[in-house]
């Protein structure tokens, strides 16, 4: 069948309106979610725009109403637990505050700056009120973003500290915490398998690592690097397992203490009767460990909905503070810690 004329051409509101058989007024009001029309009048008026195919003019409707009624947000990749999580706390506060969602992926084959600034003037393009992009500080610089003037924007994981807001997890406060509650069960030190040399977070945990043993007065063993993956945390943990004297283990994330875990079972140093292990990001698996692992909580959730409370303060013309905003991180206590025995046993399968 043929496309209907009336779909070869732009639909205007009074072609709705004399479809429906009301005022293009009234049109005007069930496009603007006014109330003040009747519930069957409102029926009538939507079947006429789904049948006719109608798209409401979003710049006319910005221009009257001062908003798109959208959020612009930029994410390099959907593959890590946080950037998902994250998303998915987004989505979950714009559909609350009455906003949409347009999600861009940044092409990561070309610079990271380059990338966010294509982004960005893609969304602005698109009319957006505000946009958020999600991406730690070692892959760009704030400066290098080039937001529209005016435009409000939050930063999610970046580490910036500029004017733009930005949310990050208070990284220092949960390895803290980390570190004093295997020093509370009685170990002597802990070791550190870290993140990748390149993310801020990564080097903030490390340093709050360090810097916990030195305030403790504790021996600060060498920092063991992995890549976030839990086979390099399985890698590092075969040569972890060979040290007799290691007692306790703080992992940078919870897949790199998911493979040590498997290392020093292999090797028949139980956890946790002869090493505790403590993760960080408390992912949904970590629970469902053998044993269940002991780990900081991140609250993604969180960091989504904080960053579009920034943006919509902004928005609508509430003050909004530059800078970081912090979200609290706790420590999830599971199975893998314990008390530190008389010393590990060091057991060897035959």
């Amino acid at each position: 069948m043929p496309p209907s004329p009336e779909r070869n051409r732009s639909v205007s509101l009074q072609d709705v309106a004399r479809h429906a058989g009301v005022s293009g007024q009234t049109v005007s009001r069930v496009a603007n979610n006014s109330d003040r029309v009747a519930a069957p009048t409102r029926d009538r008026v939507l079947a006429a725009m789904s049948a006719l195919g109608y798209r409401p003019n979003v710049a006319a409707r910005a221009l009257r109403r001062g908003s798109f009624g959208s959020i612009g947000v930029v994410v390099f990749s959907l593959d890590s637990l946080g950037n998902v999580g994250t998303i998915g706390g987004i989505l979950s506060a714009a559909a609350t505050r009455g906003y949409a969602i347009e999600l861009i992926q940044a092409q990561p084959a070309i610079a990271a700056g380059d990338a966010v600034a294509s982004a960005v003037s893609r969304l602005d393009q698109d009319a957006v009120d505000g946009i958020i992009v999600v991406i730690e500080s070692h892959l760009m610089s704030s400066a290098s973003v080039g937001f529209p003037p005016g435009m409000p924007s939050v930063l999610i994981q970046s580490g910036a500290g500029d004017e733009h807001p930005s949310v990050t997890a208070d990284q220092e406060r949960g390895s803290r915490t980390a570190v004093a509650h295997l020093l509370g069960l009685g170990h002597e030190t802990v070791w550190h398998i870290a993140g990748p040399p390149a993310s801020k977070a990564a080097e903030l945990r490390r340093l709050a690592w360090q810097a916990s043993l030195e305030e403790a007065d504790r021996r600060v063993p060498d920092v063991h690097v992995g890549d976030w993956t839990a086979e390099s945390g399985y890698r590092i943990g075969r040569v972890l397992a060979e040290v007799p004297d290691l007692t306790a283990l703080f992992a940078a994330n919870d897949q790199m203490a998911l493979g040590a875990m498997r290392a020093f079972h292999e090797r028949g140093r139980a956890v946790p009767a002869d090493v505790s292990v403590v993760g960080f990001d408390d992912m949904a698996e970590a629970a469902y460990f053998w044993p269940p692992l002991t780990t900081v909580r991140q609250d993604f959730d969180r960091a989504g909905s904080l960053a579009v409370s920034l943006v919509v303060d902004q928005i609508e013309g509430r003050p909004v503070t530059g800078g970081v905003h912090h979200v609290s991180t706790s420590l999830v206590v599971r199975g893998s810690t314990a008390g530190r025995a008389a010393g590990p046993t060091n057991r060897t399968r035959p």
